[in-house]
This record gives C-alpha cells, sequence and structure tokens, in this order.
C-alpha cells in the first residue's frame, strides 16, 4: 500500500494551504471563475451543474481502516452521506460546498490521501490489479511500478495540461492467462 514520506506529508499540506487561499479568493470575487477553473481541476474540483464534484484518488486502489472511515465520515460532513466509487479505483463526492473543500483535502491529507491530479486533462490515478500481491499466477507485483509511474507523472508540467486525460492500469498476471483481470484494452 502506497504510504507518505515526508516530503508526501509536505508537498500535499502545502498544496492544501494553497488551495484554500484560492478558494478565498474565488468566495470573495477576487478571482474569476475562468482563472479559477484550471487551479480547482487540479485539486479534484469540478464544477457540475447543480453543485461541484470531489474526485478523491485512491492510488492502486488500496485502502487502509483508517482511510476508510475518512471517507465515510468526510460523506457524512461534507455530502449527502455516501459517495461514488470509480471504475478507476476512486471515490467521488458530488455535493461537497466549495467553501467546505480546503477542509476536506485536509482531512484526507491527515490519512495519507489527496485529489491531486484527479481531474483535468493530465495523467490520472495509477491503478493496479485488484488481486495484486495475492494471485496465483502473478509475475510481479505490480504496486511498486505503479508507483514509479506515479511519482514520475504526479504534477509533472509535461502531464498537468494534456490534450485529454489519460488513464494507467498496471498488472502484475499475465494477461493472456486471465484477460478479465486487465481492466482497460490497453493493460501495461
Amino acid at each position: 500500500m502506497y504510504r507518505y514520506d515526508e516530503f508526501d506529508h509536505a508537498f500535499v499540506s502545502a498544496r492544501v494551504e494553497q488551495f484554500r487561499d484560492q478558494v478565498e479568493r474565488r468566495l470573495s470575487g477576487a478571482l474569476a471563475e475562468d482563472a479559477f477553473k484550471p487551479l480547482r481541476l487540479m485539486n479534484g474540483v469540478y464544477l457540475q451543474l447543480h453543485a461541484y464534484m470531489l474526485r478523491v484518488a485512491i492510488p492502486y486502489g488500496t485502502l487502509n481502516a483508517k482511510q476508510m472511515r475518512m471517507l465515510a465520515h468526510i460523506a457524512r460532513k461534507y455530502d449527502r452521506g455516501y459517495g461514488h466509487f470509480t471504475t478507476r479505483q476512486n471515490i467521488q463526492y458530488n455535493w461537497p460546498k466549495l467553501s467546505d473543500t480546503p477542509d476536506i483535502l485536509a482531512e484526507l491529507a491527515s490519512v495519507e490521501m489527496h485529489a491531486l491530479q484527479t481531474s483535468g486533462n493530465c495523467i490520472r490515478n495509477v491503478t493496479a490489479d485488484h488481486f495484486a500481491g495475492a494471485a496465483a499466477d502473478e509475475v510481479a507485483d505490480p504496486r511498486p511500478y505503479a508507483e514509479i509511474l506515479r511519482q514520475w507523472s504526479s504534477v509533472h508540467p509535461e502531464f498537468s495540461f494534456l490534450p485529454r486525460k489519460f488513464k494507467i492500469a498496471v498488472t502484475g498476471a499475465s494477461v493472456t492467462a486471465r484477460p478479465s483481470r486487465c481492466m482497460t484494452s490497453a493493460c501495461i
């Protein structure tokens, strides 16, 4: 499972405070929506028809109990009591208030989670085989490779503003032996 190191803790905390300032400027009118849009997308916040939506990254699709409890807490406190798990192993909250999103991101950071690079035209969450580390036909554990890809692409300027979103799934099992385990038609 992915664990934050000192750099990650400092980086995510700094990004939360930076976004808190950006949200305050947007709510006060000092920052126009056109200027705010790329900033909110970098932090996983979409503007839907009737509300904002926040997508939270779940690296390799793995959660511990503390993180799962935090996701439930966020759903109860900031949304309508539930979230939606996506096919890309993330979770979305569809009704948070924009003013609450920095607090949500701070609470996520307290359990080593974030929403960086979960929206916009970038390399999204790098996912792994849901049987990683336990499959009998696994040739290699895909999680270290997923982590290398995550570190390589996260907030990298060349991958932050792509023409379209780009999604990566990694498996360590033989795709020919069990093709149904491949989450996309282009498994790595």
